[in-house]
């Protein structure tokens, strides 16, 4: 019989064994004296106290998030009851949050303090897919940020924006003919879903010049990708063990699919735009064409980057929008005085005229105080992170060196200390003659990392706003909530379902 084939001795195997186990205490015992070093680096800082020694807060957090829940207001109970710097622990992490005008002024407006690695290089891919890479939004070295920033503001500028205002009116008409449908047919709608379709036909064909219709009858699986990628997104940041559980497999499997399809999708789009201008075709002069001149000018500017911020468009320039548009109707059908007013401020501006001018936009005063309050209460993103590279102190507070710091507009909007009675949405808290909402008002952030696509953004939404309250009456449909669901981005619960009725048409019926 073979040597190896004899039953191994007992001593044998405590033989082999031995190091084995004795490798693995020391590495434990070793990452337990590291926890330990950073508990006793940070805990003077306040904080609520931890769940245990080695999950930290973790279990609190699971909790508070269970059932796409808002996370960010267990961070606001923690925010009143431990002041304006509180502490984080999840494993040997600490997470500082900084609910304070003095640190959104330090923070977001200087360049020197980056945007934390650990939470945007997750981005970089979902699940080993490639997805929002080194984009605008997830590059965390400045020098190269700005780099790509100067290659994308020409495409963001006034004049250029002025020039889609087509797109916007022929695309908002498109959802109203498809509301007026609904209406006639006494049909619920559910408002967020045709939103979202509506805000992604703009930026596909704004952007990117592909004209999809989602709106009519064409099917196509870009919207289905981009929600999914979107759940991927919220796994990655808040859950990151999930690809290595069974029971996520096969939904790590369609993220990763849905985000293949995604930059695919944009490869083409790419190329095909790229063969087109350099065989001296006639091209849209949408954002696409805009940034390939302006790459060209500045030179260095690879595909695989140009795709990067394909993605960061779907995602930034469609969600975010749609969200703040649902979230905004829903306040009006509970609040009939701010919609009827709102209503007669469009029929002031616009008159029986159905398309919206570019100088129509700054006409629309109380409008804007409405979007703005919409954003107050209902941020799609919440907040931002900086990374501290060195010791900082705030509010009297000393932020050791090696630190993440959360900057937080929903708490900050929620919290009486900086917004008199925080709940109640109140669109004069922005009349002209306010006081200024100074760094505690952020859902584009502030400084050189402000939001690029921030003008397109409001531009966008007021032309859909003035459309519907032009055309339409509508109330909130019955037995729905308006609560908040965190889906990586904040969106409302229960879609935001409306009963419309075309304007004016109890007066034909007389």
């Amino acid at each position: 019989m073979l040597p190896f084939l004899y039953p191994a001795s007992p001593f044998l195997v405590t033989y082999c064994l031995l190091p084995l186990c004795t490798a693995v205490f020391v590495v434990c015992a070793a990452y337990c004296c590291y926890v330990e070093y950073i508990h006793r680096k940070f805990d003077h800082i306040p904080g609520p106290p931890r769940d245990s020694f080695l999950l930290g807060h973790a279990p609190t957090l699971n909790k508070s998030s269970e059932g796409h829940k808002v996370i960010h207001d267990k961070f606001l109970e923690w925010a009143e009851q431990y002041g304006p710097i509180f502490r984080i622990n999840i494993f040997h992490r600490v997470v500082i949050y900084a609910i304070s005008r003095e640190a959104v002024k330090e923070f977001l407006l200087s360049p020197k303090y980056l945007k934390d690695p650990q939470v945007y290089d997750r981005l970089f891919s979902l699940f080993g897919v490639r997805f929002m890479g080194k984009g605008l939004l997830t590059d965390t070295d400045h020098e190269h940020w700005y780099k790509q920033r100067r290659i994308f503001d020409p495409a963001f500028s006034r004049i250029y924006l002025k020039e889609i205002m087509g797109t916007f009116n022929e695309k908002a008409e498109h959802l109203m003919e498809r509301l007026m449908e609904n209406a006639e047919k006494g049909q619920k709608v559910g408002m967020h879903a045709v939103l979202n379709l509506l805000t992604l036909d703009v930026i596909t064909k704004a952007a990117f010049g592909l004209d999809l219709n989602l709106l009519g009858e064409r099917q196509t699986p870009l919207p289905h990708a981009v929600e999914t990628a979107l759940l991927g997104f919220r796994h990655v940041l808040e859950k990151p063990y999930t690809q290595h559980l069974p029971q996520y497999w096969s939904f790590v499997r369609k993220v990763k699919e849905a985000a293949g399809f995604l930059r695919q999708t944009g490869k083409e789009c790419i190329q095909k735009r790229k063969w087109a201008v350099q065989n001296g075709e006639e091209v849209p002069q949408d954002i696409l064409t805009r940034i390939l001149k302006s790459a060209e000018e500045q030179g260095n500017y690879d595909d695989e980057l140009m795709l990067d911020n394909f993605i960061t468009f779907f995602i930034a320039g469609q969600e975010t929008t749609a969200n703040q548009l649902a979230f905004t109707i829903m306040e009006l059908g509970r609040l009939p005085h701010l919609r009827d007013r709102l209503k007669d401020e469009v029929d002031e501006v616009l008159g029986q005229r159905r398309d919206v001018d570019f100088e129509d936009l700054g006409k629309f005063n109380f409008m804007s105080q409405v979007l703005k309050e919409s954003l107050r209460l209902y941020p799609p993103g919440p907040g931002t992170s900086r990374y501290l590279k060195e010791d900082a102190v705030i509010e009297g507070v000393r932020i050791p060196g090696g630190a993440s710091v959360i900057l937080n507009t929903y708490i900050m909007g929620r919290m009486e200390k900086f917004f008199k009675d925080p709940f109640v949405f109140n669109p004069e808290r922005f009349h002209p003659d306010a006081p200024k909402p100074d760094f505690c008002y952020f859902p584009f952030v502030l400084g050189p990392r402000s939001c690029l696509g921030q003008v397109f953004s409001q531009m966008e939404a007021k032309v859909v706003l003035a459309k519907l309250l032009q055309r339409f009456e509508f109330t909130l449909a019955p037995g729905q909530t308006c609560h908040i669901m965190n889906t990586s981005t904040l969106r409302p619960r229960d879609g935001v379902e409306c009963i419309l009725k075309v304007r004016g048409e109890d007066k034909k019926k007389q």
